[in-house]
């Protein structure tokens, strides 16, 4: 089918500017292709002039034909999928996500579609090629990374489909690959907690000891300031976060932040880091490096916890392991909302089904007790047997069995 070059034209009814143009359509009853003329309200007098209006059957026409009248002369100009993303749909969520988290985001959305789709017109895209994508990234990327282009897709089609570039959203349906990698889900256990700990100099064990009994994340722990410290009150106060080399007035989620209670052992061996630290002003941080800035996340991974690994032939330490372990190993220890609580998840299901994994232990003791429980003699059962031993034996069938003889 050719391309259409038409201009259309529009014309004041009443109020609104209504705007024309022909287009062509398939008859269902003999199959054959067939032009018609279609109008389309552009928008109220009151809010538009004529030229106005003209710039908007020109937009509606460049959606569907792909082309636009520019300085007297048709130019071919496809929306891509690579065009729509950057200037249709970054603009809109820009503004709801945050400066870091944006970044982010948009690097994926680069790498994983943009790169594979930038100059393929939107039009061009269908379930199939969609899906079949997804299943590749499947064989080579995580899990997780998976599940967010797929929401990604989901959400640029969608909002292409709503500012009318598609008739039909083809990412609507899409599913998630069956066989996606394994989650990582590496645990320790108490006596490699203790060996980790075992190793480390005063700042480091401190640092770490923190992590493992509060769950700190590495965000929250190294942006702590002396001010965040009331020994009185055996609290740590959570106001900033550090990220990317920046600090941050804000955490994870809103339930990250504010005040947490440690342990009065805990307390008393940060009053004790504090009297060796050179400066302990309010707001010196809690665990600086040797200018006295907050330490590096990346550069403590890499440095410390990764040769510790190496060391104790651990197969992976990190702080994401540690918050595992621990909310794995303390799940003996309260229930989901007290480890919700010490994760400061917002969601319990997200401590119960991300974070908490099955301990074989754990399984062995609750069938067992599920068993004890199935084989012991019910109530009613006990008090026949009770009320047989009290009570002076029945001969009233020996008896009878004597008259009848």
């Amino acid at each position: 089918m050719r391309k259409s070059r038409q201009r259309g034209w529009i014309a004041l009814r009443g109020k609104k500017w209504y705007g024309y143009f022909r287009k062509i359509v398939v008859d269902p009853m003999t199959n054959e292709q067939k032009r018609m003329t279609a109008a389309v309200i552009l928008g109220l007098q009151a809010q538009m002039d004529k030229s106005e209006a003209r710039d908007a059957l020109d937009f509606l026409l460049f959606k569907q034909t792909g082309s636009t009248y520019r300085d007297g002369a048709w130019v071919d100009s496809p929306v891509t999928f690579g065009w729509f993303v950057r200037n249709r749909f970054f603009p809109l969520k820009e503004g709801m996500w945050r400066v870091e988290t944006a970044k982010v985001k948009k690097l994926l959305i680069e790498r994983d579609l943009i790169d594979s789709f930038d100059t393929m017109p939107l039009k061009s895209f269908d379930k199939f090629r969609l899906q079949i994508h997804l299943n590749n990234l499947a064989k080579e990327k995580s899990r997780d990374r998976v599940l967010q282009i797929r929401a990604y897709l989901r959400d640029i089609f969608a909002e292409a489909e709503e500012q009318g570039f598609l008739a039909k959203d083809p990412a609507r349906r899409l599913r998630v690959p069956t066989q996606l990698r394994e989650v990582d889900k590496t645990l320790l256990t108490w006596e490699q907690l203790r060996e980790v700990l075992s190793q480390l100099s005063t700042r480091d064990r401190m640092l770490l000891e923190l992590g493992m009994t509060n769950a700190l994340r590495p965000s929250e722990m190294f942006a702590l300031k002396w001010r965040c410290f009331n020994y009185e009150k055996l609290t740590l106060t959570l106001s900033e976060t550090v990220y990317k080399g920046k600090i941050r007035p804000w955490g994870k989620t809103p339930k990250s932040m504010g005040e947490i209670h440690i342990t009065q052992e805990l307390a008393k061996a940060l009053l004790f880091w504090k009297q060796q630290c050179p400066t302990p002003t309010p707001d010196t941080f809690i665990f600086s490096n040797s200018r006295e800035n907050f330490i590096d996340a990346d550069r403590f991974r890499k440095q410390l916890l990764h040769k510790l690994a190496n060391d104790l032939q651990l197969s992976k330490l990190t702080f994401q392991v540690i918050r595992r372990t621990i909310a794995t190993r303390a799940q003996t220890m309260g229930s989901v909302k007290d480890i919700q609580g010490i994760l400061r998840h917002s969601s319990a299901s997200t401590t119960a089904d991300v974070y908490m994994q099955e301990i074989s232990e754990g399984v062995q003791m609750a069938l067992l007790s599920i068993s004890n429980e199935l084989r012991a003699i019910p109530s009613s059962s006990r008090l026949d047997q009770t009320r047989s031993t009290c009570q002076p034996p029945d001969h009233s069938f020996n008896v009878e069995l004597s008259i009848s003889s």
